[in-house]
């Protein structure tokens, strides 16, 4: 196969390891920078074009590795990928649902999968019953468009967390308020999932002083086993949002476990050390098996 990986940085460890397992398995594989294509849109003859003049036209295969800052047009060319018959492992849609953190949360929500209470409303009016919504302070406070913990502040008494929600709402930024898990003290799990299968786990400790547990803000990662409720929670979660790969994030607390986040381009670099497991290989695995089920799809059609 021909396999395009959508990324703007072949340097890191998720895409070089993307690379090598695909050449292993004997495919072509490039790395195409997201932000160098552009798009003929037409019902003729759609076409992405890359930067130098080079038309796209013979990908079997694109690995969508779409950075939260470019998800507006980065979506935009997986829709050309879609509307030329490319395969591609994660769709524009699904990517969109769960970028969105609110969407995402009520998606959930609807297929009753458990998460953290979590509160939303429009004006610092309703700041006080948005903060007895949750539980009270401690509390936490989400930007709608922070990745990888950015954005992400906890609000240790109510004065604070009514601070905070106000001078949010003041900039006119959009924030999620959600209760904060004390007994969780700083950990989550971390389920990488491939199709409908949970192929890694890690549990992610925070770094002393810090309530946030992403491995790119120095947590500590180890490998885990979760119960066959989380290995469920994990696999539901990425259905809702049509997401065929995705790392699903849970936290575990005295109601049970709770999904907090699910990522759509989770990097691999934490997870493949800390288990010894080859995701990149399971991905590119995943591709094969699907891509040649498309294919024959279309062959009986």
């Amino acid at each position: 196969m021909r396999i395009g990986i959508l990324a703007t940085n072949p340097k890191l460890y998720s895409h070089r390891r993307l690379m090598e397992s695909a050449r292993a398995r004997g495919h072509e594989v490039r790395v195409i920078n997201t932000l160098h294509c552009y798009m003929n849109i037409t019902s003729e003859n759609p076409e992405v074009h890359y930067r130098g003049g080079e038309v796209l036209s013979n990908l079997d295969a694109v690995i969508p590795r779409i950075g939260a800052s470019i998800t507006f047009y980065g979506t935009a060319v997986i829709r050309q990928f879609e509307a030329i018959g490319v395969y591609c492992l994660n769709s524009s849609i699904s990517i969109n649902r769960s970028r969105d953190k609110l969407r995402s949360l009520q998606m959930l929500a609807q297929r009753r999968v458990p998460m953290p209470t979590t509160g939303f409303a429009h004006s610092v009016r309703d700041t006080e019953d948005l903060i007895n919504l949750v539980g009270g302070a401690p509390l936490i406070v989400k930007l709608l468009e922070g990745t990888q913990g950015v954005g992400v502040m906890l609000a240790e008494t109510r004065q604070s967390a009514a601070s905070l929600i106000n001078a949010f709402k003041g900039i006119d930024a959009n924030i999620l308020v959600q209760e904060f898990i004390k007994e969780a003290k700083g950990t989550d799990i971390r389920c990488f999932v491939v199709g409908d299968k949970v192929v890694a786990t890690m549990k992610r400790v925070a770094k002393e002083g810090e309530f946030r547990s992403n491995f790119h803000l120095g947590a500590t990662v180890m490998p885990v086993d979760i119960t066959d409720e989380e290995r469920k929670m994990a696999i539901q979660a990425c259905k809702a949002m049509g997401l065929n790969v995705a790392g699903v994030d849970i936290i575990r607390s005295k109601k049970g476990p709770l999904v907090l986040e699910i990522n759509s381009s989770p990097g691999f670099e934490g997870i493949e050390k800390a288990t010894g497991k080859d995701i990149a290989g399971k991905i590119i695995e995943f591709i094969e098996e699907n891509h040649n089920k498309e294919k024959d799809t279309k062959k009986a059609s």
